[in-house]
């Protein structure tokens, strides 16, 4: 199997940048540690030569992203029930229940969607986001259910992950979230980054962040709670649950950044991914989706109206 190129061009805004900090950016289906971990081996040239790890971005270089034939996944294909609303030669779209874990990862080596994925695919899955994520274009949080897309192709999984770049991806949530949130409708802008002192959490910070928007409107009130619909403008990892926190209405059942005390009959955050919208990457057409909210969700909201 050939190794593939993928080629940037680094603007004059971006000068200053580390090169891992530009390449993850500017091509989303690379994660920070995967580009540090190529450019290492001396898969990232800048114009022509190899980069070193330190090197910061000046503006206007041409960026070649040499990604090697995939090794073999060491995850194995199982047998694992995935609801699919769509799927095609190039992509498919799955709703991912609430408690599966989206990519292998220790304490999660099976029971994984890339497990299901890999045996309902056969092999027929892209491989740049790297052998643990095969065809995974974005990701949701294991105790968030909701739809997701994944790339059968290569060229798919590009195209998908620019439209993510671009914001013209469209992905609406439900959520819960603790409290009277006063505004009928609003935008949350504040940088997301690795916690200082746990790094397993996200937070709102100015410090090696990236840009966060999330857009949220009222869809109902509850006592002690407000139920929301939040549409993603970047997707940042855990953006949703970080940005309620900050502004003082964390979702409802959230394990890591709600109160200390859960609410443990809904066996994680009440956060349902129930539309996506993407331009398709071979036809053009605009495909949209919707989930319906799962039995915990429901209820939860049951149990508040009985309040």
């Amino acid at each position: 199997m050939e190794e593939k190129i993928l080629e940037l061009t680094a603007r004059p805004e971006d000068a200053g940048q580390r090169i891992d900090t530009f390449v993850s950016q500017a091509a989303d289906a690379l994660t920070r540690s995967a580009v540090q971990r190529l450019c290492g081996e001396g898969h990232i040239h800048v114009d022509g030569a190899a980069a070193h790890k330190g090197y910061r971005i000046r503006g206007g270089e041409r960026v070649e992203v040499h990604l090697p034939p995939v090794r073999e996944l060491e995850a194995l294909p199982q047998n694992i029930p995935l609801e699919i609303l769509f799927e095609d030669a190039h992509l498919l779209v799955v709703n991912k229940p609430k408690g599966m874990v989206v990519h292998p990862a220790p304490g999660n080596q099976d029971g994984t969607l890339v497990n299901a994925l890999l045996h309902h695919c056969a092999g027929s899955l892209s491989g740049i986001g790297g052998v643990a994520r095969p065809g995974i274009v974005h990701r949701i949080d294991k105790d968030t259910s909701g739809l997701l897309v994944a790339a059968k192709t290569d060229t798919a999984h590009l195209a998908l992950s620019e439209a993510v770049k671009q914001h013209s991806f469209t992905r609406l949530y439900r959520a819960i979230v603790y409290g009277k949130v006063r505004e009928e409708e609003g935008v949350v802008d504040a940088p997301i980054g690795r916690h200082p002192t746990d790094r397993k959490k996200m937070c709102v910070t100015d410090k090696n962040a990236r840009e966060a928007v999330t857009a949220y409107r009222v869809l109902r009130r509850f006592e002690g709670f407000t139920e929301l619909e939040l549409r993603l403008e970047t997707g940042r990892t855990h953006q949703i649950r970080v940005h309620m926190r900050h502004i003082g209405h964390p979702v409802a059942g959230d394990p890591v950044y709600g109160p200390k005390k859960i609410i443990t009959s809904l066996r994680g955050q009440c956060l349902h991914a129930q539309t996506l919208g993407f331009v398709h990457p071979a036809t053009g057409q605009y495909l949209e989706f919707h989930s319906e909210l799962p039995d915990s969700y429901t209820d939860f909201v049951k149990k508040l109206n009985e309040i």
